[in-house]
C-alpha cells in the first residue's frame, strides 16, 4: 500500500489480512482498557474473523497494519460515514489507533494518522473525526498536537448483546421503565 518513514526506519502500511488477527488483538488488548474490553491474547479469535470479513468486504472501510519486516507494530481503521449534515459531507471515522508499546513515542502514530488524513482526503472527505476514551490523556494531548480539536461531547450506549432487541429509547437497557418477565 504505502511506506511511512519513521525515523530511521520504512515501516509498510498495508491492508490487513486474516493472518494478522492475532496480532492485531494483542494490540487492542496492550493496555488497562484494552484488557478489559479485549480479554486476554489467544483467547478465541471468532467474534474477530467475523468483524474482519464484514470491514474486508466493505470498500468503505480500511483495516491497515504497520508492519517492520515480518512484525506488526501499528493498526488502524478508516471508515468513511456518508451523511446529510455538512451538506452531505463524507467523514472519515479513525478508530482503533494502536501502536505497540515498545515503538509509541517514535513517529510512527503520527505518520498512520497522516495517513489516514490524508487516504480520507483522497476519498473526498470533508472532516476526519475520531474518539478517543476521556481516561487517555496522553493521546488526547497527541491528537491536539497533530491539530485535532476536541470539539464534541460523545456519548455511547452498550447493547446488551448481539441480537438482543434494542432498549426503549431513553431507557437503559435492563434499567428503569423496564418490565419483568
Amino acid at each position: 500500500m504505502t511506506t511511512l518513514p519513521v525515523g530511521d526506519r520504512r515501516i509498510e502500511l498495508r491492508p490487513a489480512a486474516e493472518a494478522d488477527l492475532p496480532a492485531l488483538v494483542a494490540l487492542l488488548a496492550d493496555d488497562p482498557l484494552g484488557i478489559g474490553r479485549e480479554g486476554r491474547t489467544g483467547e478465541d479469535l471468532a467474534p474477530y474473523r467475523r468483524a474482519f470479513e464484514l470491514v474486508a468486504a466493505d470498500p468503505a472501510h480500511a483495516l491497515v497494519v504497520a508492519a517492520d519486516g515480518a512484525e506488526i507494530v501499528g493498526t488502524l481503521q478508516l471508515s468513511i460515514l456518508p451523511g446529510l449534515s455538512r451538506r452531505g459531507a463524507l467523514r472519515g471515522q479513525v478508530e482503533g489507533v494502536r501502536v505497540r508499546a515498545d515503538r509509541r513515542g517514535g513517529g510512527l502514530g503520527a505518520a498512520m494518522i497522516g495517513w489516514a488524513v490524508e487516504e480520507a482526503g483522497r476519498r473526498g472527505c470533508a472532516l476526519v473525526q475520531l474518539t478517543t476514551d476521556k481516561s487517555r490523556a496522553d493521546a488526547h494531548r497527541f491528537y491536539e498536537r497533530l491539530g485535532f480539536v476536541a470539539s464534541h461531547e460523545g456519548f455511547k450506549l452498550e447493547l446488551r448483546g448481539a441480537g438482543s432487541p434494542p432498549s426503549p429509547a431513553g431507557t437503559p437497557a435492563g434499567g428503569a421503565g423496564t418490565t419483568g418477565s
